[in-house]
């Protein structure tokens, strides 16, 4: 049995975009909880900076530059994960963007930019991650979804179809895989004061924070074996 300080002990989680923000957040979570971390991310430089940060903490982290709108270097990320850390047991699809504006002023370009990222990426990821877990006949796939695939919003038309489409994505797979043992959640965060959501017109100090949604997937993954959790939403207290 791990230690009760680090109950992930052994385990082995993948996060996206996991160089900042929520992901980097979840990152140190699951670190600190015992697991070995691999990270990833478009950009190497803040990549790095990241696992630097982790090992000085004393958690077994690699990191990955990916791309994970392509196929190729998902499939790549996955097998260097399991080659320097070993068998995934927890995936956290975390990377995310956004455009926001009038849906009849968005380009093509900045629709698939928006759906690849946000939908298409979990889903190459899980395809990825899947076939594994279900050999072992365990394993949590977490998906970092969002308040606006639930409630839409002016200028939210790319961003809402793209959670809304993980939730509805999320929610079939975990159907097609409790029976192997693996669960599936969905965690769905209002607004996160991080470099992605701009506090304007917002009170910073009544934001959601990083942490409070890794202490979620923290929540999550320490839910006893016979049950799972299928979806948490998580609010400020306050209204920012």
């Amino acid at each position: 049995m791990p230690p009760s300080n680090q109950p992930l002990a052994g385990q082995v989680a993948l996060v996206t975009g996991s160089s900042r923000g929520i992901g980097f957040a979840i990152a140190r979570k699951v670190g600190r909880l015992g697991a070995a971390v691999s990270l990833c991310a478009r950009h190497s430089g803040p990549l790095e900076a990241a696992r630097r940060t982790l090992v000085e903490e004393g958690i077994s982290a690699v990191a990955t530059q990916t791309d994970l709108t392509q196929k190729e270097q998902v499939e790549r990320l996955v097998e260097e994960t399991r080659r320097q850390l070993g068998d995934i047991d927890i995936a956290v699809n975390n990377a995310g963007i956004g455009w926001f504006g009038p849906l009849h002023e968005a380009s093509e370009a900045d629709w698939d930019r928006v759906i690849d990222t946000n939908l298409k990426a979990p889903f190459l990821l899980l395809r990825s991650v899947v076939p594994h877990m279900i050999r072992r006949r365990s394993g949590h796939v977490i998906q970092i979804a969002s308040l606006a695939g639930k409630n839409a919003f002016a200028g939210g038309g790319i961003y809402c179809a793209s959670k809304w489409g993980l939730l509805g994505m999320s929610y079939a797979a975990a159907e097609d895989l409790r029976g192997y043992g693996i669960r599936t959640s969905v965690i769905c965060p209002g607004s996160v004061l991080t470099e992605f959501s701009s506090p304007a017109g917002k009170d910073p100090n009544k934001m959601l924070q990083p942490d409070d949604v890794a202490h979620v997937v923290e929540m999550i993954l320490l839910q006893q074996t016979q049950s799972f959790i299928s979806e948490i939403s998580i609010r400020p207290a306050q209204k920012p």
